[in-house]
């Protein structure tokens, strides 16, 4: 299998999650809060701008409060994805993405995680449930998922672009899909030599050869240590090869 020849130097595969998410609402803890503040039927325009003053006041603590419990969540998946507790950390991840929908990086987490529990995670239950592959392919797809949208909140960020990348070059085997991301990303990290040994893969498996040939050309200029620069190499000579017996 073409796939299984070309060697990348220091690969770790890592890789949605959809979440719908639903932060705390502004207008919604105003309304919560109505009982409390002892104010929940003004009619005058003094109880009404009274009524917004202590609406307004106890709506922000709360905001404030809730903004500190999602940062305290994003900071223990940090630290349980440090000690390689990847369930624990997609959970928290995910709890922290509720607080903070928008947050480029809670997603680009999340899709580590889950893409770490599909390699990680096994069904020993033996009286039903999902299989393994099955289990698999799921924490794939959810990991997928979870760096598209962290691509639709930043169209920039970088990252997911090569988390992408590895994804589909390596676990779903899907090097078409991975080509525009990796390409995306190496206009913006123009030296990155990890990010070309994928995309050299990914050309290399979608028959694209002076393309993957070109990558590794450059990687070999680069230089960036003698381990890269020979597997470069070898991996040239493979590629070059192929680019013979196709002919």
């Amino acid at each position: 299998m073409k796939n299984n020849v070309i060697i990348l130097a220091g690969f770790i595969a890592f890789f949605c999650f959809t979440v719908v998410s639903c932060g705390p609402s502004y207008n919604s803890i105003k309304r919560m809060q109505k009982l409390e503040e002892g104010v929940s039927n003004p009619t005058t325009k003094e109880e009404l701008k009274e009524a917004l003053k202590k609406y307004d006041a106890r709506a922000m603590d709360l905001v404030t409060t809730q903004a500190q419990e999602g940062m305290w969540y994003k900071i223990l998946g940090t630290r349980y994805l440090d000690e390689a507790m990847y369930k624990e950390a997609y959970e928290a991840f995910k709890q922290a993405v509720l607080f903070f929908p928008n947050n480029q990086n809670l997603y680009y987490y999340i899709g580590i995680c889950a893409g770490y529990l599909a390699n990680t995670e096994l069904d020993y239950n033996a009286s039903g449930g999902l299989d393994s592959a099955t289990k698999k392919m799921n924490y794939l797809r959810l990991s997928e998922s979870a760096y598209l949208t962290s691509l639709e909140i930043d169209s920039r960020y970088f990252r997911s672009m090569y988390a992408l990348g590895v994804l589909y070059v390596f676990e779903l085997k899907e090097p078409d899909k991975a080509i525009p991301y990796l390409e995306r990303f190496l206009e913006v990290q123009k030296r990155d030599t990890d990010g070309m040994f994928v995309l050299a893969n990914a050309y290399y498996m979608t028959s694209e050869f002076d393309k993957a040939i070109a990558l590794y050309d450059q990687i070999i200029k680069i230089n960036p240590n003698e381990q890269k620069t020979a597997d470069a190499q070898r991996n040239k000579k493979v590629v070059l090869d192929a680019q013979h017996a196709s002919n």
